[in-house]
């Protein structure tokens, strides 16, 4: 998986010294060692301030320093190239992690104590993405993509939480009939036609599509084509204006009742209750197939912890990423980001996410089939495309096409 920016930043660690050099940690005139935590969720900066806060008290001679710029992931990669590579940066498991971990800016943690109750099912995530054997982090925290529903309107319509496509649908049909809307769709945001795909397609396309896609073995025409048509099915069942409303659109929307369900990753629920903190809410895995049990739900690493290879202060920084993994820290994290944690043992209690923890319970994850489609593909917005024009064959065309224009420029 090196990519040409693979190369760039490995040609240019080469010619600049860089294997050579630490990041530079600037330690203050009281003797303390300060170290830089660089991570890329905004609406998590508070949670990780009131952490660093407290491990600064347990840790008197460690000062950490929280790194959260706009647009973190484009200012990481800027860094690198101008060998500013923090102590320990927290990311997704996805193209940027891919290539940073190939160009060898991350310290090698495959014999690492750190990874003893990680789920294997995330390890091997990121060994997946980055096409690696070894493994360049901690996957610490996962996130899930889900159908959110409105138990107060199941239980007003009689239906069951459905285990098959079938009765996926059958629901959406009981929902219609009764006058009210089943999904409630945000197309103006082209990103969030992606949670309800990744889950069709992690699903049916197969374990090995993307290696295969890579030795050109297999194609989007062949393993996305089931994935597209269900995604079109899925768009019956939306409201009039769905290319028109936003994200936050349909967040508050589906606080006040607009909406049975909302195809969407549980991200989404804390911006719901804020909108309506009195809704009652569930969530269950995609059924995919018509195999009761068989679908599996699709999470993914949404924070890694990665250390700097050339970091001055790799004990402080291992330290530092110890404390964040302590049980009650990383309940913490996970109780006000509404995540789930890659420890296993660390438990989400949120009864709202209570039908999801059969599928972490045992180890039935998938990850987002996303993570390995090149930014330059555009996914996102060929299923825009594709939800507007409902042209399947034309939208797996351009797949195949984008994709193949993608490898060549390797």
């Amino acid at each position: 998986m090196k990519k040409v920016v693979v190369f760039i930043l490995a040609s240019f660690l080469v010619v600049s010294g860089l294997a050579g050099c630490a990041s530079r940690s600037a330690d203050d005139a009281e003797g303390k060692v300060k170290i830089e935590f660089f991570q890329y969720k905004s609406e998590a900066k508070a949670t990780f301030d009131e952490l660093i806060k407290k491990f600064e008290m347990e840790n008197p001679g460690i000062d950490v320093v929280q790194s959260n710029p706009p647009d973190a992931e484009t200012v990481l990669k800027m860094r690198v190239v101008k060998r500013e590579i923090p102590d320990v940066m927290g990311i997704g498991a996805n193209f940027t992690f891919a290539n940073l971990a190939n160009a060898q800016i991350f310290e090698d943690v495959t014999n690492n104590d750190l990874l003893k109750d990680i789920q294997p099912a995330y390890i091997q995530m990121l060994k997946d993405v980055s096409g690696l054997e070894k493994v360049y982090a901690v996957p610490f925290a996962a996130n899930a993509s889900s159908v959110i529903y409105n138990k107060d309107m199941f239980k007003e319509l009689g239906i069951e939480v459905p285990t098959t496509w079938d009765e996926f649908i059958e629901a959406a049909e009981t929902i219609k009939a009764a006058g009210k809307i089943p999904f409630y769709f945000t197309f103006k945001d082209a990103w969030t036609t992606l949670p309800s795909y990744n889950a069709l397609a992690a699903n049916t396309q197969g374990g090995q599509f993307f290696k295969e896609l890579k030795k050109e073995h297999a194609t989007f025409a062949e393993s996305h084509k089931e994935a597209a048509g269900k995604f079109m099915q899925l768009m019956e069942y939306g409201h009039k204006d769905q290319y028109g409303k936003a994200y936050s659109d349909g967040n508050i929307a589906f606080a006040n009742g607009k909406a049975a369900m909302y195809l969407q990753g549980i991200w989404a629920i804390p911006e719901i209750k804020k909108a309506n903190p009195d809704i009652n809410l569930g969530v269950f895995p995609y059924p995919v197939t018509d195999v009761p049990g068989e679908s599996k739900l699709v999470s993914g690493v949404d924070l890694l912890l990665a250390f700097s290879s050339r970091s001055e202060h790799p004990e402080e920084a291992k330290k530092f990423v110890e404390f964040l993994l302590a049980d009650e820290n990383m309940k913490t994290y996970i109780n006000q980001q509404n995540a789930f944690s890659a420890r296993k043992g660390v438990i989400q209690e949120d009864p709202v996410l209570e039908g999801l923890k059969p599928s972490f319970e045992k180890g039935a994850l998938l990850d987002f089939p996303d993570h390995y489609v090149p930014i330059a593909v555009g996914l996102d917005k060929q299923l825009q495309v594709l939800a507007h024009n409902k042209d399947v064959n034309q939208f797996l065309k351009t797949l195949d096409k984008e994709w193949t224009k993608v490898q060549e420029r390797q």
